[in-house]
């Protein structure tokens, strides 16, 4: 099925609740204000794509391609992003809630999320390697087998996993937070 073209437009405060997207090519475009609920994203390409306080629930991403995407003040609960194509995958959050989002076994290296929100997601087999949370709150979110070389932890909070569990080889992190990566031990630190 030939996929419906749209290049270098910006589409501000556009309702697509509901809507069927599907089967469509984003190339340059801008999305601001926009709302997403229970959209039919699958089998669409978005390409150096960016979304500026847009709204993101239930909506569908069955083999939805971003590639070189940024979300900024985005609200995307509980987005399953597993589900997105794998080649050329890469995306940038600034200042969005990712609560309950899952990204099991995505390889998403170098994705930078910074000012986010990022409460009980799951990462668990994912490829994370050189990626960084800055100031973001990862409360209850799950890391497991997860790798985390060279990811930059310095400014997160409220992180907690098994080292023992991950690749965290010259993964930073402050001092403050290195009480999360001992929780397994039940240790009182003071």
């Amino acid at each position: 099925m030939k996929k419906t073209l749209q290049e270098k437009i910006t589409f501000t405060k556009v309702d697509y609740s509901d809507k069927d997207l599907s089967n469509h090519e984003f190339d340059a475009c801008i999305f601001i204000n926009c709302i997403f609920t229970k959209s039919d994203l699958s089998n669409s390409d978005f390409m150096d794509c960016s979304f500026k306080e847009c709204s993101f629930s239930m909506v569908k991403l069955n083999n939805t391609g971003l590639k070189n995407v940024s979300f900024i003040g985005c609200k995307l609960l509980g987005i399953d992003f597993t589900k997105c194509k794998d080649f050329l995958l890469s995306i940038y959050f600034e200042k969005c809630s990712l609560d309950y989002s899952v990204f099991l076994r995505k390889k998403i290296k170098n994705t930078i999320f910074k000012d986010c929100t990022i409460k009980e997601a799951d990462f668990t087999e994912t490829d994370l390697t050189g990626s960084g949370f800055l100031n973001c709150d990862l409360t209850r979110t799950i890391f497991m087998h997860t790798v985390l070389e060279k990811v930059d932890f310095r400014t997160a909070n409220n992180y907690s996993f098994d080292l023992e569990l991950n690749r965290v080889k010259k993964a930073k992190f402050s001092s403050s937070g290195i009480i999360g990566l001992l929780d397994k031990y039940q240790i009182v630190i003071e």
